[in-house]
C-alpha cells in the first residue's frame, strides 16, 4: 500500500514538472513569435530613402526649359483683367468701368477673394465697352491685346493706348498624398510643379514621387494625362514642369499605404485575440 502510494506521488510531481516544462516552452515561444513580430513591423515600416526623395541622378549641370516661348490660349470661362490707359486718363477711363463680371477663388494663402474681370463666353466672346462683342477665345494674351489696341486707334477712340491683360482665375488643383491638398490661384501666372508641391505642404511620406499624374486640359475640351517622374532629373527638361491654367497635380500613394491602411487594423485585431485566448488558456492549464 505504501509503495502505491508513494508512486502515485511521484507521478503527481513528474505531471506537475511536465506541466511546468510545457508552459516554459511554450512561453518562450510565444516570446519569440512576439520578437519576430516586432522585427516584421520594423522592417515593413522601412522605406527606400530613393523614393522620398528628389532628383537622386542630379549633379552640377545646367538644364534648360522651353517656357518661355510657350503662352497659354485664352478659353472658354477664362476670366480675364483689361486695363486700358492712355496719355488722356479720362477718356480712358470708360473703358475700364465695366471690368465688373465678379468671380470667387481661392489665393495660394487659403483665403477666398472676389475679383472682377471679362468672363470668356461659351461662344468665346467678351463683351467690351463700345467696341462690343471681341472674340478671344483661342488668342494669346499679345494677340488679344493687339487687337483691342487696333481697334481703339483705328476709331480713333485714345491716343496711343496701352493695353494690359493678365488672367484673374490662373489656378492649378494639387491633390492626393500631400500635405494640404487645394486649389492654389496663382496672381504672377507663372509656376513650376515643384512650387505647386510646396505651397500644398510637399508630398508626405507615403506618396509616390517617381509617379506623379498631371491632367491638363487642352482646347476644345481635351484632357491629356501625363505621368512624370520627380527622382530623376529629366523632370527639369519636361514640357509638365511647369503648369499651366487649371492644370491637376494629383499624387498617388503608395502600395505601403493602400497595404498598411487596409490590412493592419484586420490582422492587428485577430492577432491581439490570438495572444488573449493563449493566455487564458495558459493560465487555466497551469491552476
Amino acid at each position: 500500500m505504501k509503495s502505491l502510494t508513494l508512486i502515485l506521488v511521484l507521478t503527481m510531481k513528474m505531471i506537475k514538472l511536465n506541466k511546468k516544462i510545457i508552459v516554459k516552452t511554450f512561453l518562450a515561444k510565444l516570446n519569440l513569435l512576439g520578437m519576430l513580430i516586432m522585427v516584421s513591423v520594423v522592417l515593413s515600416s522601412c522605406v527606400n530613402t530613393k523614393k522620398t526623395t528628389y532628383f537622386n541622378e542630379v549633379q552640377s549641370t545646367n538644364f534648360l526649359n522651353d517656357y518661355e516661348n510657350w503662352e497659354p490660349v485664352i478659353k472658354p470661362n477664362d476670366l480675364l483683367s483689361i486695363m486700358v490707359s492712355s496719355v488722356n486718363p479720362e477718356a480712358a477711363e470708360i473703358f475700364n468701368i465695366s471690368n465688373t463680371n465678379n468671380s470667387r477663388s481661392s489665393t495660394v494663402s487659403g483665403t477666398t477673394a472676389q475679383v472682377s474681370g471679362y468672363l470668356v463666353d461659351q461662344d468665346g466672346l467678351i463683351r467690351f465697352p463700345i467696341l462690343g462683342a471681341i472674340k478671344a477665345v483661342g488668342k494669346t494674351k499679345k494677340q488679344l491685346r493687339e487687337v483691342i489696341t487696333a481697334e481703339l486707334e483705328n476709331r480713333k477712340l485714345l491716343l496711343d493706348p496701352i493695353v494690359d491683360i493678365r488672367y484673374l482665375n490662373f489656378k492649378v488643383s494639387v491633390l492626393g498624398e500631400v500635405r494640404n491638398p487645394s486649389v492654389l490661384t496663382i496672381p504672377d501666372e507663372e509656376i513650376s510643379l515643384l512650387e505647386a508641391l510646396g505651397l500644398a505642404g510637399d508630398i508626405t511620406i507615403y506618396g509616390e514621387r517617381d509617379n506623379v499624374v498631371i491632367i491638363r486640359q487642352e482646347e476644345y475640351g481635351v484632357k491629356k494625362f501625363a505621368r512624370v517622374d520627380l527622382t530623376s532629373n529629366e523632370i527639369f527638361k519636361s514640357p509638365y514642369y511647369y503648369l499651366r491654367p487649371n492644370d491637376v497635380v494629383y499624387v498617388e500613394a503608395n502600395k505601403k499605404k493602400v497595404a498598411s491602411t487596409s490590412m493592419t487594423p484586420q490582422w492587428f485585431a485577430v492577432l491581439l485575440s490570438g495572444l488573449s485566448l493563449m493566455v487564458i488558456s495558459i493560465a487555466t492549464f497551469v491552476n
